[in-house]
């Protein structure tokens, strides 16, 4: 037996004799044994042929996001190429994320086939559906394909193992790792960006043209597998600066939140219908479920409720009750109004989100009071993700056809 392997028998026994039953021993000892493997830097150095795999499949996305200039389609040119690149961006760049993680796992070939059928069925969907030519349809569609196809990635990046909670959790991790790196790069990038067009400026050269047409597009695409392969890996400072970040940004946001109620209740001003607002809540709200997703799968499942776990139920309260709030100004804006594909949208995603900030709300509380395990909050959330991805695949396929004007 390994020595991993070692480790990972002692743990569970532990956990045994402390009254767990042995599907929470074996889900708990794995996730330590993963927590203190990243602790410890990753590892082992990752051969070569991984760096040299992601950097080629970076390239790849990047010469796929100008591939369709072979067939007279311009990124950034007339509205029928826009309109291509808006439906079909993210199919040009996620099944290569998703190809680096199943050459990795050394993937089966029905895994392979799988993936193959999943992207192809999205690509014909959105280029074969006739999306109306007034209203939002089709960029709301365009909006949540990248949602559903994330799953897809996680199916590559679980090896097939995403409907397990195991696999679930890992997976929720690695995202809000692959977001971190991601931002990480855009800042280089926007440093990049602004010093090439400043030293072609210093010689009468507008770089501006090949910043639009190339670098920018070519570049967003590379950094998608690039951010991918650096969170997998856990290479550099990163991978220990998520969680450094999460619990940075999450007293941050509990006093933004609890602030503006404030501000709410003493100036009697109500959320503002307007669409806008209505976009950024919801925006706001999602950030903040990702923030406690990526801070529950990052904590050790059996140490005990702590100030970080009550400043969470405190984040997920106050963002319930301006769930709440949206949801009462978005229905006054229905009735008034009427519906249409984008607060129909609206009003299914607060609606997604009121339910599972309750159920975070309502384990997390029991866990603080001694009233439930961790493990049922973990649990929940990996239980719930299907949620978003069912709502991501109805307002793609099913609203261009429900909403015809």
């Amino acid at each position: 037996m390994t020595e991993t392997g070692e480790r990972l028998h002692a743990e569970i026994a532990k956990l045994r004799e402390a009254g767990l039953n042995e599907e929470e021993a074996l889900l708990i000892a794995g996730k330590r044994l993963k927590l203190s493997h990243s602790a410890r830097g990753g590892g082992a150095e990752k051969p070569d042929g991984e760096a040299y795999a992601a950097v080629g499949l970076a390239v790849a996305a990047g010469m796929a996001v100008k591939l369709p200039m072979l067939f007279g389609i311009d990124f950034g040119g007339s509205l029928g190429d826009q309109s291509f690149y808006l439906r079909n961006i993210s199919l040009l760049i996620l099944p290569l994320l998703a190809s680096f993680f199943a050459w990795k796992r050394e993937a089966e070939a029905h895994l392979w086939r799988k993936l193959f059928i999943l992207f192809g069925a999205a690509a014909l969907l959105m280029n074969l559906l006739s999306f109306p030519k007034s209203g939002s349809a089709e960029v709301l569609a365009a909006l949540h394909l990248p949602i559903a196809l994330w799953f897809v990635v996680g199916i590559a990046y679980t090896k097939g193992d995403l409907r397990n909670h195991t696999g679930r959790m890992s997976f929720i991790r690695f995202s809000g790792e692959w977001f971190i790196y991601l931002a990480l790069i855009a800042l280089g990038g926007g440093v990049f960006i602004a010093s090439t067009m400043f030293i072609f400026q210093s010689i009468g050269i507008d770089a501006k043209p090949l910043v639009q047409m190339w670098i920018l597009p070519c570049g967003v695409a590379g950094a998608v597998v690039i951010a991918g392969w650096l969170a997998d890996s856990r290479q550099g400072v990163a991978g220990s600066l998520a969680p450094i970040l999460t619990r940075l940004f999450t007293p941050l946001f509990t006093l933004l939140l609890l602030g503006y109620l404030a501000a709410m209740g003493a100036s009697g001003q109500g959320i503002l219908a307007d669409r806008e607002a209505l976009i950024g809540f919801d925006l706001l709200l999602a950030l903040i479920v990702g923030l406690s997703l990526y801070a529950i799968s990052s904590r050790d499942p059996v140490a005990p409720p702590g100030w970080f776990d009550r400043l969470q139920i405190m984040l997920i309260a106050s963002a319930l009750v301006i769930d709440i709030l949206a949801l009462k100004a978005l229905s006054l804006r229905i009735s008034e109004f009427g519906i249409s594909p984008n607060k129909a949208a609206a009003l299914g995603e607060n609606l997604l989100l009121l339910i599972h900030l309750s159920g975070s709300a309502m384990f997390g509380g029991r866990f603080l009071f001694g009233r439930g395990s961790f493990a049922a909050l973990e649990r929940w959330q990996t239980t719930y993700l299907p949620a978003y991805l069912i709502w991501a695949i109805i307002v793609t396929a099913l609203f261009p056809l429900i909403f015809r004007y």
